[in-house]
């Protein structure tokens, strides 16, 4: 009987360890949603995917990557990543972590909306900033803002994308991304413009487009009703 109750006491410890291993597995899941839906990754030498896909498109659109979009982080991707990392004040250590995407304008493995304005993440926020940086440098803060407000207007006009990055990577819509204003560094009140017109300040009036006229070569803009005019840019429906 003494062997009997033994192998009963083995049975109850195995089917008890058993269980703890699952409970903990649970609540590891639970925290792990908890704070953001999924353990952060990075892009490094040797990943494959998405977003490695999505690192090279920006970076050679940009003339940082001169090798294939395969998805592959091999030597050539990691090249460029230190090139845009010293080129923007990142440390340059070829790994594309949270600070190096969030200057690509690409997701951190951070919540999309903790720290953004109006409903944006800040990642949003630091691709517009980009581009409000390359497009208005030298404006006044408040034209700085009307960029960043056509850019948000046209992703609600049904005649353009209706994501962010989408309407900042249409073809031929900034300049900046032509002439490589965009590999600018950031200023800080490009950020604090790109905030305050997420958060719906909107000086242009509601415009679409904006040029500048001392170097505005397009006929069809100077065709576009003016609705108001900050420092050097007319902004226009």
């Amino acid at each position: 009987m003494g062997c009997v109750a033994m192998k009963v006491k083995s049975k109850l410890f195995y089917f008890w360890e058993i269980l703890i291993i699952i409970l903990l597995n649970i609540l590891i899941i639970a925290v792990v949603s908890n704070s953001g839906g999924h353990v952060q990754t990075l892009s490094k030498t040797g990943s494959s995917g998405s977003e490695v896909r999505q690192i090279q498109t920006r970076l050679k659109s940009w003339g940082y990557y001169k090798g294939t979009v395969d998805g592959v982080y091999g030597t050539q991707t990691k090249n460029a990543v230190i090139y845009f990392q010293k080129s923007n004040g990142i440390s340059a250590d070829g790994v594309a972590g949270p600070a190096t995407l969030r200057a690509i304008g690409l997701p951190s493995g951070s919540s999309g909306s903790s720290g953004g304005a109006g409903g944006y993440g800040e990642n949003d926020v630091a691709l517009l900033a980009r581009v409000i940086s390359a497009e208005a440098r030298g404006e006044p803060y408040v034209g700085q803002v009307a960029v960043g407000a056509v850019i948000l207007n046209r992703v609600e006009h049904p005649s353009f994308p209706n994501t962010l990055a989408g309407v900042i990577y249409q073809p031929g819509a900034f300049s900046c991304l032509n002439d490589g204003g965009i590999n600018s560094p950031i200023s800080d009140s490009a950020y604090k413009a790109a905030r305050d017109a997420m958060n719906g300040w909107d000086p242009s009036g509601g415009a679409i487009y904006y040029y500048n006229p001392a170097k505005a070569t397009s006929s069809w803009i100077w065709s576009r009703p003016v609705i108001t005019v900050i420092g050097d840019h007319r902004f226009c429906s």
